[in-house]
């Protein structure tokens, strides 16, 4: 060697891991011959298959492998040096120094090594002096427990006797196997969750494990692939899942049914971390293809993380004995025909009081597109108990890829006389234009939507087999005010009959104010803008065309009252607001935005001088319930429907507001004439003295009354005399008296009246 060796106080091993391509690596110690270098693959040492560079070198060398370990392996390299004696010093020979130096340098390199392995072992801390840590002689310790006893030394003890105990206060002794089977594990029983390796056998010895023990079974991390179909009996304790199972066996079978059949109570369970999906796609022909299978459940707790792949996903069976009072807490049921199947097997067999929470309830768009498909059934076997009962569903979201197509995608299908079912804040996306489908005597259902992507039009769908009306629907999306706004104002339920001839050329209608989007002059109150009249209103069969720039609203009392909602029979009707101050005065946009609505924005129209949708009132847009919010500074308010882009038909109006108020609707006053079908009025008169068949007249005037319009008239004093009235001019009633007895007749003074009713 050129250079005598030198050893650092370098440790004398090192480690690396390996990436399935590597196969040099470097050594940073000394060694002094190759056969000093040990190489170790995870645990095997190896004979060969590998060369060494760097023998001598104070920097050490590496080690050349001839093939790369595989990806994620431990590859260990440690110095191992014979301990032997290499040399033999003559006496009184020469004493050379590089042997000596060589022979030194061995013994601390030997010392290194000892002092690495020692690192390793189990030893008493350096504090501590004296002890006896030497192990009891192979047939003392033979099938027996190495532990410690009461002053620290080791012994051992016997395998059945040897008692553990936890470090809490009060701690029960035990043994280490039945601290070990507190809980089962399926890997006990050689489970791997590989996914390939069928664990179906072994799965259900570590099920019927945990029944036999009256315990819990935890089936860990991984995917556990079964051929057969498995089952936990009632017996055991509990599931619980941090993997999944993928089922590969034959279909018309649960994949993994829990809890036993008959009379038996599978009661106090608590199942947690379900995961079941099947390894291929059912064709859902066969409702015996169940994902997981629940029998007889009570007072129990179920979390389901996934079903998926199967015609049922999850059913719960009240079978023998009942399915009750239960919490059940939903993941993603995926790709099933029906998600979740609450059924009843026997005539004796209820199925009742169960909370759900959550759930997903989705099929892809690419699955069995051609079938009906639904979220959630209530069903039962031939005469068995169909009085399902409360059942309370709390934010399920059902995602059905049903919309545009030939088939069903609903997320309630009840098939039997099931009462109390309530469903809160469900979500609907791509489903079918009903919430549910009642074949039977379902009755007192409630389905509350908080988003469907068909808008308002949601209703429940009752097959021709249906016995019962059988629920109610409250849609909350994007309308909660609407809805909220339980109290009636108004209503025109029929715009063609309420139409009021005003004039020859003008229309009104009753309850409501006719409004122009271009009126003359210098408007600044509410009366300057309500007219009981207009022309551009074109009569249909059914209701009445808005042309022209025209409106109708309701004029409406708003100094307390600010939420109002309006709901419409119109083709694409557009939201109009005209806003008023408490003394009626005009309010423009310099007051600020002083109308919000639901679904869209509001806009000003200066021109018109109200405030109006940004678009149409169409079901594409969901706002066909439109709620209206008025600002703190508006007193009085027109709330309807104006022409904007095109003319369209109107064919009735409701009016409603927030139930903890009841304010006015303004119409036929004095100051306010619109909306009033019938006009009165009267004035002094004094026939005077009238001879046998003579006549009195007397004009009253009366606005808004046109020729044609049906007339009465009353005199206040008492008389046999007839009464004939008429309107013989616009705005102008005609009073005649006649005497058509055979002498004079005398009237004293009194008051004319007449009453106008309009065409």
């Amino acid at each position: 060697m050129a250079e005598h060796i030198r050893i650092g106080d370098v440790a004398p091993r090192v480690q690396y891991v390996g990436d399935g391509a590597r196969t040099d690596f470097a050594y940073p110690f000394p060694i002094f011959d190759d056969e000093d270098l040990e190489v170790r693959v995870g645990a095997v040492v190896l004979a060969g298959g590998y060369a060494v560079v760097g023998a001598g070198a104070t920097e050490g060398g590496i080690a050349l492998l001839a093939e790369p370990p595989e990806p994620g392996s431990t590859v260990t390299l440690r110095r191992r040096v014979r301990v032997e004696r290499n040399t033999d010093f003559q006496d009184n020979g020469l004493l050379r120094a590089r042997t000596l130096n060589d022979e030194l340098d061995r013994l601390v390199a030997v010392q290194q090594e000892q002092r690495d392995e020692l690192g390793s072992a189990l030893r008493a801390d350096p504090s501590e002096v004296g002890g006896q840590m030497v192990v009891p002689l192979r047939p003392a310790r033979a099938n027996r427990l190495l532990g410690f006893d009461s002053n620290g030394n080791a012994t051992v003890f016997p395998r059945d006797s040897g008692l553990i105990t936890a470090p809490f206060p009060g701690a029960v002794p035990r043994t280490a196997e039945d601290k070990l089977g507190e809980r089962l594990s399926a890997r006990d029983f050689g489970a791997t969750g590989d996914g390939a390796t069928d664990d179906g056998p072994a799965l259900q010895a570590a099920l019927n494990a945990a029944a036999a023990a009256g315990k819990t079974l935890l089936i860990g991390e991984g995917t556990f692939r079964t051929v057969i179909p498995l089952t936990l009996p009632g017996a055991a304790a509990g599931l619980v899942m941090r993997g999944a199972i993928l089922y590969a066996g034959p279909a018309g079978q649960p994949a993994l049914t829990i809890g036993d059949g008959g009379a038996a109570r599978n009661a106090n369970k608590i199942l947690t971390g379900l995961a079941v999906t099947r390894a291929t796609q059912s064709d859902w022909s066969n409702e015996g293809d169940i994902g997981i299978l629940l029998r007889n459940l009570d007072a129990s707790l179920v979390e389901i993380r996934e079903a998926g792949g199967f015609t049922i996903g999850i059913r719960t069976l009240g079978d023998g004995r009942g399915f009750e009072d239960t919490t059940l807490v939903l993941g993603r049921i995926v790709n099933n025909r029906i998600g979740l199947d609450v059924r009843c097997a026997t005539a004796a067999a209820w199925n009742t009081s169960i909370r759900y929470y959550g759930g997903h309830f989705a099929v892809g768009s690419t699955v069995n597109t051609t079938q009906d498909r639904f979220g959630v059934r209530l069903s039962a076997a031939p005469g068995a108990y169909v009085a399902h009962n409360r059942h309370l569903f709390d934010g399920p979201n059902f995602e059905l890829n049903a919309k545009d197509r030939p088939i069903a995608g609903i997320p309630f299908l009840c098939e039997v006389n099931s009462r109390a079912v309530v469903a809160r804040a469900l979500r609907m996306e791509g489903c079918t234009g009903f919430v549910a489908r009642h074949t039977a005597g379902a009755q007192d259902h409630l389905y509350e939507i908080a988003w469907a992507s068909q808008g308002y039009q949601v209703e429940i769908e009752h097959a021709g087999s249906a016995t019962r009306l059988g629920g109610a629907v409250r849609v909350l999306h994007q309308a909660a005010p609407h809805v909220e706004a339980s109290r009636e104002l108004a209503a025109v339920p029929s715009l063609r009959a309420a139409a009021i001839r005003w004039n020859a050329s003008e229309t009104g209608f009753e309850k409501l104010a006719c409004l122009s989007s271009n009126v003359q002059g210098a408007p600044a109150t509410l009366a300057d803008f309500a007219f009981p009249g207009l022309d551009a209103f074109t009569l249909t069969s059914r209701g009445a065309v808005l042309g022209g720039g025209r409106a109708l609203g309701f004029v409406v009392d708003a100094r307390a009252c600010k939420d109002f909602a309006l709901a419409l029979d119109a083709d694409a009707p557009r939201l109009m607001v005209m806003c008023f101050d408490a003394s009626m005065n005009l309010l423009t946009d310099a007051a600020g935005q002083l109308v919000l609505a639901s679904g869209q924005s509001v806009q000003w129209n200066a021109a018109a001088r109200w405030w109006q949708g940004a678009a149409d009132m169409e079901d594409a847009t969901l706002t066909r319930l439109q709620a209206v919010r008025l600002s703190a500074a508006v007193g009085y308010a027109v709330i309807g429907v104006a022409r904007i882009d095109r003319d369209y038909e109107v064919r009735a109006m409701r009016l409603g507001c927030d139930p903890r108020h009841a304010p006015a609707v303004l119409y036929g006053l004095p100051d306010l004439r619109h909306g009033a079908r019938e006009l009165v009025a009267e004035a002094a008169w004094d026939p005077g003295s009238l001879a046998a068949g003579a006549n009195a007249t007397q004009n009253v005037t009366v606005p808004g009354a046109r020729p044609g319009d049906f007339v009465q008239a009353a005199f206040s004093v008492a008389t046999t005399l007839l009464f004939q009235a008429q309107v013989s001019a616009q705005d102008t009633v005609t009073a005649v008296l006649w005497n058509r007895t055979g002498g004079a007749v005398d009237l004293s003074p009194g008051t004319l009246r007449v009453r106008v009713v309009k065409a």
